[in-house]
Order: C-alpha cells, then sequence, then structure tokens
C-alpha cells in the first residue's frame, strides 16, 4: 500500500509541477480537464442510452467499444513514449525498488491522471447498457475492472517490451508509419460503407461475432450474460491479466539491465548535395540544407509528410466513385488543396523545432532581413519537397474521381494553397510560437502544458490558410478553370507578404520567441 501511495504521489507532484508559475500551462491543464470530463460524461450517457437499444445491438456495440478501448490503450502509449517518464522505465531505473515494487508503481502510475480515469468512467457505462439481470450487475463490477486492467498491463507490457527500440530513430520511424497505416485501417469500414458494399447492422454483428471471443469481448458478454458462462469468462479473464503482469515483470525486468542503444555513436559524414551545386554560400542555403535534413530524418516531419499522402488518397478512394454517382469536377481541386493545407500545417510553428539551438541562429539576426532569409530558406526547403508531392496528389485524385481534365488545375491550385500555407504560417510561427518536446516522439505536438497554445496555433492557421484560398477554390469548384493560372501567382505574393509581416514583428518580439520555444519539456 506504501507503494502505491508513493508513487500515486509522485505523479501528482508531477503533474502539479508542471503548473507552477506559467500561466499557458495552466491554462492548458484546465483546457485538457475540462476536455476529459466532458468526454467521460458523454461516454458514459452515450454508453447507458444502449439500455434503449436492442440487445443484440447493444451487446455489439458494448464488444466493439471494450475491444477498441484495448486497442487504444495499446497504441496510445506508444505514440506518448518520450512525453511521459512514468513510461520509459530506464528513467526509473536508478529507484531502490524491486522489479515487482516498480511494477506496482507503474502500474499505479498509469492509472492516476484524467484520461485513465476518464476511461475508466466510460467503460462504467456498461453496467447500465448490458445486465439483464441481478447477475450481470454483480458480474459487471468485476468484468469492468478486469477489462480496465487489462488495458493497463497490456499497455505497459508492450511499451516496456518496445522501450529499447522506441529510443533509436529507426525504431520510431518505423512505430510512426504503422501508427500512420493502422489510423488508415480504422476508416476501412467507413469507406466500404461511403462505396455502398455493405449493411452497417450486418457489418456490425459479424465484427462483434469475431470480437465475442476476444478478451474484451468476453467481459463485455459476461455483464450480458450474467450467469455460469460469463463466471467462467471472468476466471479466465482474470488469469489472463495475472499471465500478462507476470509477462510485464519479466520483461521489466530485462529492461533495466539492458544498455541503451540510443546512446552509441553515429557515424558522421560529408556530403555535397542538390542545394550545394544550385544555391551559393550563404544563410539561405545553410538553412535549406538544414531544414532538407530535418524532413529526411526527423520522424515528426516524416509522420506529416507520410499523414498528408495517405489521407488525401483516403479522401479521394472515398469520396470517389460513391453509391451515389460519380464525384463532381471540382473534387480533385478540393482533395489536392486539403493535402496541401495539412502539409503547410507543419510550417505554423517553424521555430519550435529547434527548440533552445534557436539561440545560436538569433544571434544573427541583425535586422527583420535577416529573419526573412531564414523564413525564406525554410519555406523553399518545403517547396522543393512539396511542388512534386502535390502534383502527385493531383494526379491521383483527378484519375480516381475520372476528371483527367481536372489534374493540372487541382495542381495549380495546390501549389496557390502551399504559398498561402507558408505565409500564414510564418505569422503563426512568431505571433504563437510554442515548445516542442524532446526528440523521442513523433507524434508530440507541444510542450507539457502547452497543448492550448498549439491547438490555438493550429486551428488559427487553419482558417487563415481556408479563407485566403477561398478567392481562388470557389471559382475552380464551379467549373472556371482559368482561374487555376493565377493560383500560384496569388500563392506566391501571399507567401512574401506573409514571410515580411512575420519578420516584422518576429524582430521586434524575438526574445519572447526564443523564450517560448525553449520552455521545459
Amino acid at each position: 500500500m506504501s507503494t502505491i501511495t508513493l508513487f500515486a504521489r509522485l505523479k501528482l507532484r508531477l503533474l502539479a509541477g508542471n503548473l507552477r508559475g506559467d500561466l499557458q500551462r495552466k491554462l492548458g491543464f484546465v483546457f485538457t480537464l475540462i476536455m476529459a470530463a466532458g468526454l467521460a460524461a458523454l461516454g458514459f450517457f452515450l454508453m447507458s442510452l444502449l439500455r434503449l437499444a436492442p440487445s443484440d445491438i447493444a451487446s455489439s456495440l458494448v464488444i466493439v467499444a471494450f475491444a477498441f478501448f484495448l486497442f487504444a490503450w495499446m497504441i496510445v502509449p506508444l505514440l506518448a513514449f518520450g512525453l511521459d517518464d512514468t513510461l520509459d522505465p530506464a528513467k526509473l531505473s536508478l529507484f531502490p525498488l524491486r522489479t515487482r515494487t516498480l511494477a506496482v508503481g507503474m502500474f499505479t502510475a498509469s492509472v492516476t491522471g484524467v484520461w485513465p480515469a476518464a476511461m475508466l468512467i466510460v467503460t462504467l457505462g456498461a453496467l447500465i447498457a448490458l445486465p439483464t439481470n441481478t447477475g450481470g450487475v454483480l458480474l459487471g463490477v468485476p468484468a469492468v475492472l478486469l477489462q480496465f486492467a487489462l488495458c493497463v498491463v497490456t499497455s505497459r507490457l508492450i511499451t516496456t517490451s518496445l522501450s529499447s527500440a522506441l529510443r533509436t530513430r529507426r525504431g520510431r520511424d518505423v512505430l510512426a508509419v504503422a501508427a500512420v497505416l493502422v489510423v488508415v485501417l480504422a476508416q476501412l469500414p467507413n469507406l466500404v460503407m461511403n462505396r455502398g458494399f455493405g449493411d452497417p447492422e450486418a457489418m456490425l454483428h459479424q465484427m462483434a461475432a469475431v470480437l465475442r471471443w476476444t478478451p474484451p469481448g468476453m467481459a463485455a458478454h459476461a455483464i450480458a450474460d450474467g450467469g455460469l458462462i460469463g463466471l467462467a469468462e471472468l476466471a479466465f479473464l482474470a488469469l489472463l491479466v495475472a499471465a500478462l503482469g507476470w509477462l510485464w515483470i519479466k520483461a521489466l525486468s530485462r529492461a533495466l539491465v539492458t544498455p541503451d542503444v540510443s546512446t552509441q555513436a553515429a557515424s558522421v559524414r560529408r556530403e555535397t548535395g542538390l542545394v550545394d551545386r544550385i544555391l551559393p554560400d550563404g544563410p539561405l542555403a545553410a538553412v535549406v540544407t538544414k531544414e532538407l535534413k530535418y524532413i529526411r530524418r526527423e520522424p515528426r516531419f516524416r509522420v506529416g509528410w507520410f499523414s498528408a499522402v495517405v489521407v488525401t488518397l483516403v479522401l479521394s478512394f472515398s469520396l470517389g466513385g460513391t453509391s451515389e454517382g460519380p464525384p463532381g469536377q471540382g473534387q480533385p481541386i478540393v482533395i489536392a488543396t486539403v493535402g496541401a493545407l495539412m502539409i503547410v500545417l507543419q510550417s505554423g510553428n517553424a521555430f519550435g523545432i529547434d527548440g533552445r539551438s534557436l539561440w545560436m541562429n538569433a544571434v544573427t539576426f541583425g535586422s527583420e532581413r535577416s529573419l526573412a532569409v531564414d523564413l525564406a530558406g525554410r519555406h523553399l526547403a518545403n517547396t522543393m519537397v512539396a511542388v512534386p508531392l502535390l502534383a502527385v496528389i493531383a494526379v491521383g485524385a483527378g484519375l480516381l474521381a475520372g476528371h483527367p481534365a481536372a489534374i493540372l488545375p487541382a495542381m495549380l491550385a495546390a501549389w496557390g494553397a502551399l504559398g498561402i500555407g507558408l505565409g500564414v504560417g510564418s505569422v503563426t510561427s512568431v505571433v504563437l510560437p510554442y515548445s516542442v518536446p524532446e526528440r523521442m516522439n513523433a507524434f508530440s505536438g507541444a510542450a507539457p502544458g502547452q497543448g492550448g497554445q498549439a491547438f490555438a496555433s493550429s486551428i488559427g492557421a487553419m482558417l487563415g490558410i481556408t479563407l485566403l484560398s477561398l478567392p481562388f477554390v470557389v471559382p475552380l469548384v464551379f467549373g472556371l478553370l482559368w482561374v487555376s493560372v493565377l493560383a500560384p501567382f496569388y500563392g506566391l505574393l501571399a507567401e512574401m507578404l506573409g514571410r515580411r509581416l512575420a519578420a516584422r514583428i518576429g524582430f521586434a518580439r524575438l526574445p519572447e520567441l526564443l523564450g517560448a520555444v525553449s520552455k521545459a519539456s
């Protein structure tokens, strides 16, 4: 009991320590608390409403929901690896505790927080939705607790087993690509239904029939059954949780004595690339070279670029040729523009990736022109990758939609949106800058406590890009394809004006900019 109390207090102290002396972090925590409480209440309410549905539909929905909860607990902690110190065994290896005691403490830290509590509250809604007799209610409480314990222990087993690989850049790259593919596969039922290939209710029952024999399905069925079969299923589930806990302790014992491969030295090579042959030596070429290396080596950049391509292709498949008929000629234009929007959203916090090292650039910014050149180098590097990528997206969207004539207008419109996004991103980068956590995780958006600021920056950039793109996107959608010729020039003008405005604002508040991106994560 003392270990549980100690780690619970430690987790709460860590949460409280992140809130001291920083209004932005306090506001971000309040926003997170409100979101978690709202989702918990909404989820519990929706789960409870299944009581009014037919029993077979309610049972199928809860089985699928329980399986989804387990899947989320398996994936999301991997994406948060490097942000939460309690997930990495190496951060706790110096604690004078035995492995079993440390495992109990890590389990306690996992369930301490607003989001685990929100998940447990949503799961408790099954106690209202499924029981048909007194036995269902009596078995429901241990079933929900075992389902929650299964999620936590499985999550800990996976993160502990992969902790060594997740510290390497190659391991994080593999995780990033796998996570994006998982998200795409999760949209497969929706894509199939949009194509008119299946009945939603039949698909639900078929999916539930398969998941019924998984551990989450057994927990849900035990609540609905409330008899000896449900009791046997809970007994099996308890044995499974105990077995997974034993495997987790073994994996933890090994992880605590395994050397960190991420600290091994890497070879350094000097290479002459395309930028060295085209641009003369100077600040612009240096920034372009640095940004291209970031795009090639930094996992978070890879995730952004890969996600942009995958999501636009999914949209093309989902919207192209639904059961209601073929899409219109403006659809490839909209899809290509959305792809450009997703790409340029990465430029909404251009200096955040530099972190504390930005001071080395800041000392060389002797004028607004120097800052403008730095932004121009970042934009040029992004353009060298985005322009051919958007061309491929436009070709794919046009072919999937069955309108090859719309490929060129879609391509020009996407290039125009790219320029607008770079200009708007320059302004948000100096007006709403925020820190990006250490380079441990490819999905980290902001340092702890700055999530609200990152959200405001992304929403502001998205709204600004959308509004500025309307003058040429709307005529294109309605068939005025000649407007696409003006889109790249319009985007170039927006980029130049946005970059100059950002240089003027950023140079005036350079100390605040440096402080905002240098906060401890």
